[in-house]
């Protein structure tokens, strides 16, 4: 054996002596395309859900349509409730409830705590720019080819999203 290993040796060994129990760090698993293409797709039967429970009082009032200028009072409470859902369900879950279904779970790149900050700039901004324009949802894409599994969203934030093991 050269002086390598038997220092090698020796740190292990003595780490087990002393009672080292730690585990050795895991590489996170990031989820893909399809995983979270089908956690999002979840998501969003649960915010229609939503939306149906909360606005179907509005359909009898002025059969349903009540307008605020270029939009509709019906709109704008839906992309509330889009939003919100999203934001809160990752700031105190940290997933939604599509996320769950399928193990995936939203890490900062430090794996530090999520912050308002992180979850307003991947939540709001980034969803809100895939929403601007109907072409740009296919910016979701990215996600296939960053080697961290990446969405523009998570770029703003400075998220991942992991695989819960």
């Amino acid at each position: 054996m050269n002086e390598n290993q038997e220092d090698e040796r020796t740190v292990s060994e003595s780490s087990t002596e002393q009672g080292d129990t730690r585990e050795p760090i895991k590489k996170p698993r990031y989820a893909g395309f399809w995983m979270r293409f089908w956690a999002f797709l979840t998501d969003l039967i649960v915010i229609f859900s939503i939306n149906g429970l909360l606005l179907f009082p509005l359909k009898f009032i002025s059969n349903g349509v009540i307008d605020v200028g270029f939009w509709t009072l019906n709109g704008i409470l839906s992309a509330i409730v889009f939003y919100i859902y999203f934001l809160l369900m990752t700031k105190y879950f940290g997933q939604t409830l599509g996320k769950m279904l399928f193990g995936l779970r939203v890490i900062r790149s430090d794996t530090q705590a999520l912050r308002w900050s992180d979850l307003l700039f991947r939540e709001v901004i980034g969803r809100f720019i895939y929403k601007i324009m109907s072409f740009l949802t296919l910016l979701y894409i990215v996600v296939a080819f960053t080697p961290e599994k990446q969405g523009i969203h998570d770029m703003f934030g400075d998220t991942r999203v992991v695989h819960v093991d």
